[in-house]
């Protein structure tokens, strides 16, 4: 690749230049809730260990010295630089997994580049909704490829950072107005200093690491920063090599953001099958916690790798196919209160742990990581044996929900949080985004202030 090489003419013209009303309306809306569900899990996070640490964290190590390189965090209302705000907000969300993701890229999105608008955008007065809705897809667009391409190069199974970073360097550079140059550097850079972290490491041992998301945010915004200031980088491989060309041919044509999954619950997706193939089973033989002898879960290989035993920890439990199971047996839903606090000594969960037996299937296995399925029998003190049949997980494009199974989900999270008023001005204010003659900063003014005590 010669040292003159340009970005691709598409990308460049997209990134930059893509008219907003060029949009369909229906991806622009769809953007809306994604926003509005990714706001949803940051609010929840707030009071959370990892959050709290991570917001510290950016206000002692990075902060900016002028206003205009500043933000304030979400729910916080403490300023840190673009980056550190970035990334105490991508840390806070990731560390609470009820956010959005795409099943191709094996990971997420919104974590990242939600922050990172919402810290850009208080520089930009003026900025509509569309406008802000626009740079967001932009964002979700070039990350998602980024992550098929990584995965398809790259023998290791990279955290989401590695590749989520380029979304946000993208779509930091449309709503500041990056030259074509300065896009293709911080690009190269975002690529090159992305933490390719190795995601099955943190599925053996769960921690506040996650996804790498929070440090995705952090690199995104700062390649975009140094791109300004005249620091160059390598040309980014997964955007710009020849053989990497037919995963960004349909940029533009074929929109990612309408086929992003929505997560019912804040644990991991790959226990989303075998979690809602249990429930269904409940909720059809009306089942209870204390009918079952024996749970028996069939999934896919990664699934089966997640955490086998009762958690101690947040991380854990958010990490745990057989607790996400006997939670959603037990209690019908899982909530924040099940994988916090008292919720990690539950007895009736662990008794249903303790029965749990999970087992890879090679059927199962076949179809990820387009498909996440599972199948569970339960075996119940009277004898009786119920199986599930092959379910997938609700909340994708597979098995959709609809504009108010989201709204409903972000009300469940917010509001305990927050409060109903506040909860619905957000609400509210996220879903006239798409329609025109809407300001960005709308929404915005509802986002700082802490939550009251």
């Amino acid at each position: 690749m010669s040292a003159d090489a340009k970005l691709p003419t598409h990308i460049d013209h997209f990134v930059r230049h893509f008219p907003t009303n060029d949009l369909p309306q229906s991806t622009l809306e769809q953007a809306a809730l994604l926003l509005l569900d990714t706001l949803g899990i940051a609010i929840a996070a707030t009071p959370m260990d990892a959050g709290m640490m991570a917001r510290e964290t950016a206000l002692r190590m990075y902060s900016a010295q002028a206003g205009a390189d500043s933000a304030w965090m979400m729910f916080d209302g403490r300023r840190a630089s673009l980056a550190g705000a970035s990334f105490a907000t991508a840390t806070q969300i990731d560390n609470l997994d009820g956010h959005d993701g795409y099943n191709p890229t094996k990971g997420h999105i919104g974590v990242a580049v939600v922050p990172a608008l919402v810290s850009f955008a208080q520089h930009l007065r003026g900025l509509t909704g569309r406008d802000a809705l626009a740079a967001l897809v932009v964002g979700y667009e070039i990350a998602g490829r980024a992550g098929i391409v990584l995965h398809a190069t790259s023998s290791d199974y990279h955290t989401s950072g590695a590749w989520n970073a380029l979304g946000v360097t993208a779509m930091g550079a449309r709503l500041r107005g990056a030259s074509s140059v300065h896009l293709r550097e911080a690009l190269g850079i975002a690529e090159y200093h992305g933490p390719r972290s190795q995601m099955m490491r943190e599925i053996a041992n769960p921690t506040m690491l996650h996804d790498g998301s929070g440090m995705g945010a952090m690199i995104g915004v700062s390649a975009l920063i140094m791109a300004e200031i005249g620091f160059t980088g390598a040309p980014a491989i997964t955007v710009e090599a020849e053989d990497v060309a037919p995963h960004w041919a349909d940029l533009g044509i074929f929109w990612q953001v309408n086929h992003q999954y929505i997560k019912p619950y804040p644990i991991c997706r790959w226990a989303h099958a075998a979690i809602d193939a249990a429930r269904e089973i409940c909720i059809a033989h009306n089942i209870t916690a204390d009918q079952v002898a024996q749970i028996d879960i069939h999934s896919f290989h990664n699934a089966v790798q997640l955490f086998p035993s009762m958690p101690t920890t947040t991380s854990q439990a958010q990490y745990s196919l057989p607790f996400a199971v006997a939670t959603v047996i037990a209690y019908g839903h899982i909530g924040v209160e099940h994988i916090s606090e008292t919720g990690l000594s539950d007895g009736v969960v662990a008794g249903l742990v303790a029965c749990t037996k999970v087992t890879e299937a090679p059927k199962h296995e076949a179809r990820y990581p387009v498909g996440r399925w599972a199948d569970v029998t339960l075996t119940l003190k009277d004898g009786r044996v119920l199986h599930s049949g092959d379910v997938h997980a609700r909340g994708g494009p597979e098995r959709p929900f609809d504009a108010s199974d989201i709204t409903a989900k972000f009300m469940a999270f917010a509001v305990p949080v927050i409060g109903k008023a506040r909860a619905s001005a957000i609400l509210d204010a996220c879903l006239v985004l798409p329609a025109s003659g809407v300001r960005f900063e709308g929404l915005l003014k509802h986002l700082k202030a802490p939550p009251e005590t």
